[in-house]
């Protein structure tokens, strides 16, 4: 009976041990999923717009950085100019904001698309035409700043013997975006964009199906990847407030269109990547300019 009673009492002891082992345990477990947050929580905004701000303010050429709207991340890409110094900075402002900002290095340079052949031609430099736009009954079309930037006077071919007309504005850096006025009747000048008649603008949003036309590359589609997005050319060029796109593009597509549908979105600024292997492009949105000098679509 000694031996019985003794065995029981061990019994139980040993179920107590494990009882409390179990309970602490749990407690311990508890208290971890309750402090290690989940991989997928989205960063706060204001270590979103701090991280945002230090990477501007770094400076690091050939770097391009949108907010990921499926993390609330800041998506910093680094092309093959950037130095391994540029990169140590930026991963280091990665570490400073731990969770709010991923870098990707991305193949090729990030460039303005500038290229010798047709499009529109002037003295050095080929880009595309955007869209046909009119104020009154005086007639434009839009291209991107970084080609109008410092050229008087633009014509239809390489050979510079047929003039479309002067440049009247140019915006570059900050947005990208110049104006050209049709000063020659002979140059038509219809409201599409190849063969699609554009019957006014859209806001894009990211997930939209959307087409470029460029003189390079001609008609590519894709999707929005982000809105916001800001591009640091080098040389102090630095473009904000840019739709990014998965379409690729070629030097001499710069100012061509985006577009859905009947609805001019925005104008090429630049990229990198090229369409053998694939890209990533950067579009002014297409209202500021508009806004900006008083212009429609027609």
């Amino acid at each position: 009976m000694r031996a019985r009673r003794t065995t029981i009492r061990r019994s139980r002891l040993i179920a107590a041990v494990f009882s409390l082992l179990g309970v602490a345990a749990l407690a311990a477990s508890g208290t971890s999923a309750a402090a290690a947050p989940s991989a997928d929580t989205a960063p706060s905004t204001a270590s979103v717009a701090g991280v945002t701000s230090a990477v501007e303010s770094l400076g690091v050429d050939g770097t391009a950085w949108a907010v990921d709207q499926r993390t609330g991340k800041l998506r910093v890409l680094a092309d093959s100019t950037v130095t391994d110094t540029g990169l140590a900075q930026l991963r280091r402002t990665a570490g400073h904001f731990a969770g709010a900002m991923t870098l990707e290095q991305v193949d090729g340079r990030l460039r303005t698309l500038l290229s010798g052949g047709d499009g529109i031609y002037a003295s050095g430099r080929r880009c595309s035409a955007g869209v046909n736009v009119q104020s009154g009954s005086t007639y434009y079309f839009v291209t991107a700043g970084h080609c109008t930037d410092g050229l008087s006077t633009w014509y239809t071919s390489p050979a510079m013997d047929t003039a479309v007309g002067p440049t009247t504005g140019t915006s570059f850096p900050g947005n990208d975006f110049g104006v050209v006025r049709y000063s020659n009747p002979a140059v038509p000048h219809p409201g599409t964009i190849g063969t699609v008649d554009i019957t006014g603008t859209a806001t894009a949003y990211v997930g939209q199906r959307v087409c470029t036309r460029g003189s390079t590359t001609g008609v590519r589609c894709g999707v929005v990847t982000a809105l916001n997005a800001s591009v640091n050319y080098g040389g102090g060029s630095v473009v904000t407030g840019l739709i990014q796109t998965n379409i690729c593009a070629e030097p001499g597509d710069s100012g061509g269109p985006l577009y859905a549908g009947d609805k001019v979105i925005g104008i090429l600024s630049g990229g990198s990547g090229n369409c053998a292997t694939g890209g990533t492009t950067y579009y002014q949105p297409i209202q500021e300019v508009l806004s900006a000098y008083g212009l429609t679509v027609y």
